[in-house]
């Protein structure tokens, strides 16, 4: 299966439906980027408050992972903008779009890794491990079921064949 299907609308020519695609990634991006901003400030932030000093190590080590975490997510968002500038007018954007699609699936996982985690790290903080690991696993199964299996039933379904975005 192809990563990038041919799309295309009446009458556009390649290079415009690969201009469409590279614009609704950079879309894509900017949503997924301004969530994990505000996620990554939140952890950044912590480590300056006084009851930072009472996490436990297992607390210490998921705190850090987040910031990996984050850290990563936010990277992985950036790189299309990189991308486009080292390839610009160089007549690669089908590579860009190829390219610029696998980015946005890890920029998810990412996130998913992100937001489960902080409902883990938060609710251990505040509740106990327990009520940790049920948020975590609540979180990452409702991810699971809106971010992957959502999209698979409805990819599935009559008239998964048609045309569109």
């Amino acid at each position: 299966m192809s990563e990038i299907s041919d799309d295309s609308r009446p009458g556009e020519t390649p290079a415009q439906r690969y201009d469409r695609n590279w614009g609704d990634i950079l879309q894509e991006l900017r949503v997924a980027q301004t969530g994990t901003q505000i996620l990554t400030g939140f952890l950044l932030a912590l480590a300056f408050q006084q009851r930072f000093s009472e996490l436990d190590a297992f607390g210490l080590t998921v705190y850090l992972v987040l910031v990996g975490l984050a850290s990563l997510a936010t990277i992985l968002a950036l790189a299309p903008v990189s991308l486009h500038r080292w390839l610009f007018q160089r007549h690669k954007k089908a590579e860009m779009v190829r390219l610029g699609n696998r980015i946005v699936r890890a920029v998810l996982l990412a996130v998913a890794l992100l937001i489960a985690g902080v409902a883990l790290f938060v609710f251990d903080f505040v509740i106990g491990l327990w009520a940790g690991v049920i948020a975590g696993a609540v979180s990452a199964v409702i991810l699971l079921a809106l971010w992957l299996l959502l999209p698979w039933e409805v990819l599935r379904g009559p008239g998964s064949d048609e045309a569109g975005s």
